[in-house]
């Protein structure tokens, strides 16, 4: 059975925390890291903030669409991702984070495209292009820790 209107909103309000702590996690990580060997995984977080505040975007105009309010800083749900380590060289560990922020992503994109399945296609087609996109931060974030795991 398909989830209710109400439901769909809550579960994008969720993917929208989601997205909006991830551009907080990339923003400070792409500024924090120290070290020659951090230098790529900045640029690529910075380059993936861009990306994920457009993710947001799109999911607070869908969540309009449906009758639902984005949510305020006050309302926004923070911290179930890993934050920002304090030791600042600390690459793999950004890695780690990252790559598990993409997989708590990808599972909740599923989820959202299962709860629409056959109901709401706009909602669902949204959720399979964000999952796409995901997917790729995944394996290219996949693919730096097996190189940083083999040194």
């Amino acid at each position: 059975m398909a989830a209710s209107r109400e439901q769909v909103i809550e579960l994008l309000s969720s993917a929208y925390s989601m997205e909006i702590e991830t551009v907080l996690n990339y923003l400070a990580n792409s500024i924090n890291l120290d070290g020659v060997r951090a230098e790529e995984i900045k640029k690529s977080l910075a380059a993936d903030i861009t990306e994920e505040i457009m993710h947001a975007q799109q999911l607070g105009q869908r969540i309009k669409q449906l009758g639902g309010l984005v949510p305020g800083s006050a309302a926004v749900k923070l911290g179930n991702q890993i934050q920002p380590s304090e030791i600042t060289t600390d690459v793999v560990g950004v890695i780690k984070a990252v790559i598990d922020a993409e997989e708590q992503a990808c599972a909740h994109y599923k989820e959202v495209i299962r709860a629409t399945d056959g109901d709401d296609f706009v909602t669902q087609d949204l959720c399979i292009r964000l999952l796409a996109d995901e997917e790729e931060h995944l394996i290219l974030f996949r693919g730096f820790l097996k190189e940083y795991e083999s040194n």
